[in-house]
């Protein structure tokens, strides 16, 4: 085994520690098999209706999943960041069928890949791996609803708020365009736009090239809790 192999083993290991735990024979099996893709920024994981060949694991980066509306709108569903697995594969996997949405990486990506009919054979004879699979699948699938209640129940102005709130962090800077902004949340750049104009002239954010700046996280987390259209 490579000294690059056995470092991605590593990585694999130290994000999802669940993995120390499989017995020494199953975790021999998997790193026989396991694969490690790496993805650079804008690059596609899956396509719409693509086939699921493996059951992907991120160690590390931010792939985001999306559906294009047939007038180009793009809506994302979620984001895929290290020790996170994708929902809409476990689900292509186990019921066998193609990708419903699309995958972007976001940022270099790597990625743990583990085909198809070794997760099958994992899931039917690893009750470790098999317990893991199905709790995270119910714990994800519960995240996307939360995702769909806020399309569906939010206004785009919380949907904004907490979007700028939860990609700032501590250093309260976002780097992405309107237009990226305006995808994340189901909207369109002239809504996300005139919003965040707005917020600027109250001093709330500053808008630069690419990115937006937050300078008064408050005012922002009271529009999140708030239902003003």
């Amino acid at each position: 085994m490579s000294t690059i192999e056995t470092s991605n083993l590593e990585r694999l290991g130290a994000a999802f520690p669940f993995l120390g735990a499989l017995a020494p024979g199953d975790r021999e099996r998997l790193s026989r098999v396991a694969r490690f893709p790496v993805l650079a920024a804008g690059e596609v994981a899956y396509e719409l209706d693509a086939p699921c060949p493996n059951y992907l694991l991120c160690i590390e980066g931010r792939t985001r999943v999306f559906r294009t509306s047939e007038g180009g709108r793009e809506v994302r569903l979620y984001t895929v960041e290290g020790g996170g697995t994708c929902v809409l594969t476990t689900q292509c996997l186990l019921s066998r069928s193609t990708f419903p949405a699309e995958s972007v990486a976001e940022r270099r990506t790597l990625l743990a890949a583990v085909p198809a009919a070794s997760f099958h054979l994992f899931m039917a004879e690893v009750p470790l791996f098999r317990d893991f699979v199905l709790a995270d699948y119910a714990k994800l699938l519960g995240t996307m609803l939360s995702s769909v209640d806020a399309l569906a129940f939010q206004t785009v102005e919380q949907r904004l708020a907490r979007r700028l709130l939860a990609e700032a962090g501590d250093a309260l800077v976002v780097d992405k365009t309107h237009q990226q902004l305006a995808s994340d949340i189901g909207s369109v750049r002239e809504i996300v736009s005139r919003h965040l104009g707005g917020w600027e002239k109250k001093g709330w954010v500053v808008n630069l090239r690419g990115q937006v700046r937050i300078l008064d996280r408050a005012a922002l987390a009271t529009r999140r809790a708030t239902a003003d259209a």
